[in-house]
């Protein structure tokens, strides 16, 4: 059965244009994507990401469960700090990107998989605590909360007028603050490049805070153009256990591996980071008229395939056509000159290094 958020009603009176993304019913847009980027990037917008899994973890081993879980070292967070991490099976292959928050109290650890894998998540958890006989609760909150993100220039300003709390959050801090008289977490983090907060509501008080920002509302539609701008990663797109299986050193994350810690993949992942990984995903910016599309090959001039495309659109902020691609590893450097497939034709394009915008 396809899932809702608390919000959904508010889209559909909003008429928004709804998709399926991860089994949950979700805006893709409210106006145009278009006019959506353009709000995020120039003054504020407001994301309802609810889809997005909550997993709690409490108790004494609550921190050696998510350090055996994530590939980052867990025992660095203070309370009130998160981090980014993946989530790795034996082979050292990407199941999950993740941000792991240690929340103010200290004792509660919440991590965010990504849309319709909260079960998946809870389920690997419990088999981490049976298999290293660990003393810890795992609670998917995921129906618990609301999570909506306001992101943009302006998002500052706009919070602290809903807020009496003074917006002063370091990136990847997070807090407990009164928003719109709901208590929320309010983490500073986001998945736009813009500044911005992430806010944790509970789900009965999901519309009051959604209504207290007068901001435009957005869909994944310019939540997909604004993180490729970014060159971030996009789950079951990017990277995929099945479809697209990378280590996190081909998905250009190598820098969440903390190989001083004991994760699972861990040892698999020691191997790829002494001897390299043999393609890298790396920025493609279309010098030819195209579109650069997921699946498409990338080839040599001489149309020797080399890769294929995960990610692509015409940038609104850039107005050109990028995208995201594996590459063989000797074709990886900056301005190498390939081809993509544009519906078989050979398009000339130019690797790039990530982020495309500068932010």
């Amino acid at each position: 059965m396809t899932r809702r958020t608390p919000l959904y009603q508010r889209h559909a009176d909003r008429d928004a244009e709804f998709t399926d993304f991860g089994g949950w019913e979700m805006p893709v847009s409210f106006d145009s994507i278009r006019t959506e980027h353009g709000a995020v990037r120039q003054s504020a917008g407001k994301f309802d990401v609810s889809h997005m899994g909550q997993i709690e973890v409490t108790g004494p081993d609550a921190e050696r469960l998510l350090q055996r879980l994530t590939t980052n070292d867990v025992t660095a967070l203070d309370p009130g700090e998160a981090q980014y991490a993946a989530i790795t099976d034996e082979e050292g292959i990407m199941l999950e990107d993740t941000v792991v928050y240690r929340l103010p109290d200290g004792e509660t650890y919440l991590f965010v998989p990504n849309a319709g894998n909260d079960e998946a998540m809870a389920e690997r958890c419990q088999w981490i605590r049976a298999e290293f006989d660990l003393d810890a609760e795992i609670d998917n909150a995921t129906t618990d909360w609301a999570m909506i993100t306001l992101q943009g220039p302006d998002a500052p300003e706009r919070f602290a007028e809903v807020t009496d709390a003074r917006y002063a959050l370091d990136r990847f801090e997070i807090e407990r603050t009164d928003v719109a008289g709901v208590d929320c977490l309010v983490a500073a983090t986001g998945y736009t490049g813009e500044d911005g907060v992430e806010l944790l509501a509970p789900a009965d008080d999901a519309s009051t805070v959604w209504d207290a920002f007068d901001v435009q509302p957005c869909g994944l539609g310019a939540r997909d153009t604004l993180r490729l701008e970014m060159g971030f990663l996009l789950s079951g797109q990017d990277f995929d256990p099945e479809d697209e299986p990378r280590t996190p050193y081909e998905a250009g994350i190598g820098f969440v591996v903390k190989l001083d810690t004991e994760f699972v993949g861990r040892d698999a992942l020691e191997g790829v980071a002494t001897e390299g990984p043999a393609s890298k995903l790396r920025g493609v910016q279309l010098i030819d008229r195209g579109v650069p599309r997921h699946g498409q090959t990338v080839t040599t001039a001489d149309g020797e395939a080399i890769g294929h495309v995960t990610s692509g659109t015409m940038s609104p902020t850039l107005g050109e056509p990028i995208g995201l691609a594996y590459v063989d590893v000797e074709y990886a450097d900056p301005e190498t000159v390939v081809r993509v497939l544009v519906r078989g034709e050979p398009k000339k394009a130019r690797i790039r290094t990530t982020p495309f915008l500068d932010r």
